[in-house]
């Protein structure tokens, strides 16, 4: 990406790596209560005797949440959503640079549009086959819920993937990895590159210092063009991946079956805390990923100073 450390050296791909991984955690655990949220509205009306309550808006959703199953369910599914980030950004974002790099070469100025795009197909099309065990996971955790005598699916994160390796077998732990790649293929591009291009055009047109405001106007400019791009394959994946086996016979059935039973409005559940996770999950997560990167910079500069 545009612009260089405080002090003008680039970071390595290792320290981008990890800068990535430790910055989406962070964003991960600040906008998880959002991230469930959206999950409940986008499975609501799947399922009509599933559960009486009817959730209304952000803020009711998790209000409600909070009073009939307590606090702790906003967080339900966190640390398979950690374990998420730390296979899955890491690599997406921490990669994006150097796989950039490689479809620049032999191009005589900066890397265009084109280079952009692939490498954000590459990076986030190998995150999602590596991480895809985690979002099924993390997803059927967020979703279920123990009230009306609904018992539980699974205790817990590790009982989920034992459960799920046992009943449905190992690939059902990759169950919606079609869905979820158009979507994270989708996410990739859309949230990296918008994030790339206006964060250079600010700095080189001199709106802004390559500092913390253009880090945040980026950010939360991808985040909005992300949201609207990638919702309804995002409901889509988050229906399918959450259904028992047999309910939908593929994703192409599942969308039909949206569509058929609730309208075309149903591929829009849950956008507006799809927005508020997304924009404020890449705000923090790109903020804290530059600072990252130069502080370790700094630190790696230190250390070869002294020795």
């Amino acid at each position: 990406m545009v612009g260089l450390t405080a002090s003008d050296v680039p970071p390595t791909m290792a320290v981008k790596i990890v800068s990535a991984g430790v910055a989406a955690c962070v964003a991960d655990v600040i906008t998880f209560p959002l991230d469930t949220a959206k999950v409940r509205l986008q499975i609501q009306g799947e399922c009509q005797t599933s559960s009486t309550i009817k959730y209304r808006g952000v803020l009711g959703t998790i209000t409600t949440l909070a009073k009939t199953e307590g606090p702790m369910k906003l967080y339900s599914g966190l640390p398979a959503g950690l374990q998420r980030q730390i296979s899955f950004a890491s690599l997406r974002i921490g990669l994006y640079d150097t796989v950039q790099e490689f479809f620049s070469a032999g191009e005589e100025t900066t890397a265009g549009l084109g280079s952009k795009i692939s490498a954000g197909l590459t990076t986030g099309g190998v995150a999602v086959f590596i991480g895809q065990p985690t979002e099924v996971v993390k997803v059927r955790l967020q979703a279920q819920s123990h009230l009306h005598g609904l018992k539980p699916r699974y205790t817990g994160t590790y009982n989920a993937y034992r459960i799920i390796a046992t009943t449905e077998g190992l690939t059902g732990l990759w169950k919606g990895t079609t869905p979820n790649l158009t979507r994270n293929v989708i996410i990739n591009c859309t949230e990296i590159v918008t994030y790339d291009l206006m964060k250079e055009a600010l700095v080189k047109n001199k709106l802004l210092a390559d500092d913390l405001p253009c880090h945040f106007v980026s950010a939360l400019i991808a985040g909005f063009c992300t949201t609207v791009l990638s919702s309804p394959v995002d409901v889509v994946k988050t229906r399918f991946v959450n259904s028992p086996p047999g309910q939908y016979t593929s994703v192409p059935n599942c969308a039909i079956t949206m569509l058929t039973k609730e309208g075309p409005l149903a591929f829009f559940k849950g956008f507006v805390p799809s927005f508020l996770r997304l924009g404020s999950w890449n705000v923090i997560m790109f903020v804290c990923f530059e600072q990252l990167k130069r502080e370790l910079m700094k630190s790696r500069q230190t250390m070869d100073c002294a020795t």
